[in-house]
């Protein structure tokens, strides 16, 4: 049986998780865009242009379903292997690891703790070997 989370508990996951929507539908509507910062900074990563239309349809569609309470847990999957894509491209191209290589792992992290947070089923069953 899962636990009851504190307000405080199910806010502050309403708060990360309403931010990394906001994030990731930005970063969808920059890929759509196609403004030149975005298009410089794709190619230096070594993606073609042509890639960002499929990249932001990918980010769109993973935030919706973390958006969606029903389908969260897989939108966050999705979400965390996007972000790994970033982490494995910018290691590629050689940027800093804890300033740029490591900050989408800093967001994953709050990905999931926006949903374990509002989510006392999905918490208890993270934690559950942890509890003897």
């Amino acid at each position: 049986m899962p636990t009851n989370p504190s307000n405080k508990a199910i806010w502050t996951g309403r708060v990360f998780s309403t931010l990394v929507i906001l994030f990731m539908l930005m970063d969808a509507a920059m890929k759509f865009a196609k403004p030149p910062s975005v298009m410089k900074g794709t190619v230096e990563l070594g993606f073609p242009e042509s890639t960002l239309t499929w990249m932001a349809i990918a980010v769109l569609a993973s935030t919706i379903l973390y958006a969606i309470p029903r389908t969260a847990v897989l939108g966050a999957i999705l979400l965390t292997g996007y972000l790994g894509g970033a982490v494995a491209a910018n290691l590629r191209v050689g940027h800093s690891l804890f300033a740029e290589t490591l900050s989408p792992v800093y967001f994953a992290i709050i990905v999931w703790a926006g949903l374990g947070l509002r989510n006392p089923r999905l918490r208890d069953a993270v934690f559950a070997g942890l509890h003897h």
